[in-house]
């Protein structure tokens, strides 16, 4: 495991983090949640241990909205910059690429790919849903 240390902060900077090791995964995501969240065609994720993260400042300025179970998303209160997302049920946290500037994305797969309004030809796997191993069918779909 890698002992990198990154860092990161919502929009206007009341909420700092950082990060510590290797992401358990990194991709985008093309469900209408992350898109509509996002304001983007597509989400850029880093899965994380949430043991890695730490809150440097402004935890008071974070809440939470949970549209689902298995999403609590975070953001901050003072500006409305979205920060990260729990996934409970996974065990992990999914830190927005874009949130991490000294990251060096390197995506692996494309999750619920079959909701997507952006096609993206980059040979990376595209899942239906999600791999078989995080729950999901496990279906792959063409480029």
């Amino acid at each position: 495991m890698s002992d990198q240390t990154y860092h990161g902060s919502c929009f206007c900077g009341k909420v700092t983090f950082t990060v510590k090791g290797t992401p358990a995964g990194m991709g985008y995501c093309h469900c209408t949640s992350c898109r509509t969240w996002s304001a983007a065609p597509v989400n850029a994720f880093s899965l994380w241990d949430p043991t890695s993260l730490t809150i440097t400042s402004g935890e008071e300025h974070i809440a939470t909205y949970c549209k689902t179970p298995q999403s609590h998303r975070k953001y901050c209160t003072s500006c409305g910059g979205h920060l990260m997302t729990d996934h409970p049920e996974m065990g992990l946290v999914d830190i927005y690429a874009a949130m991490l500037p000294d990251l060096e994305f390197q995506p692996a797969l494309h999750v619920h790919y079959a909701e997507t309004v952006l096609r993206m030809h980059d040979g990376l796997p595209k899942f239906n849903d999600m791999p078989s191993e995080a729950g999901g069918s496990g279906k792959e779909l063409p480029e």
